[in-house]
């Protein structure tokens, strides 16, 4: 189970932090990642975080060109907390966002292969 924490409403330009926790396990050998899905729109990847293969994988992060340079997402030392920080919100990034995980080694921006979810953080930019 993954519970989220975080958002709500903010000007452009202004920040905000997403938090996801782990209940029950940790992110030990994941891939964590963030979708978002605004009104009448598909859902789509936002970051993805992997914690598998330390020779391969760990701690690589994927970030869609929409955020890149903007969005961060980061784990605590713990592996059982993953964050989203966010500068610099647009009015276009306002939707749902929601944190999952993946069993699987690396990253997949497939939302389909997550096996586990949160339930959903509104963001909402105003210009």
């Amino acid at each position: 189970q993954l519970v989220e924490s975080g958002g709500g409403l903010v000007q452009a330009g202004g920040s905000l932090r997403l938090s996801c926790a782990a209940s029950g396990f940790t992110f030990e050998n994941y891939a964590i990642g963030w979708f978002r899905q605004a009104p009448g729109k598909e859902r789509e990847g936002v970051s993805c975080l992997s914690t598998s293969d330390p020779y391969r994988y760990y701690g690589n992060s994927y970030y869609a060109d929409s955020v890149k340079g903007r969005f961060t997402t980061s784990i605590d030392a713990a592996k059982t907390t993953v964050y989203l920080q966010m500068n610099d919100l647009k009015p276009e990034d306002t939707a749902v966002y929601y944190c999952a995980a993946a069993d699987i080694a690396g990253c997949t921006w497939a939302w389909h292969e997550y096996d586990y979810w949160g339930q959903g953080a509104q963001v909402t930019v105003s210009s």
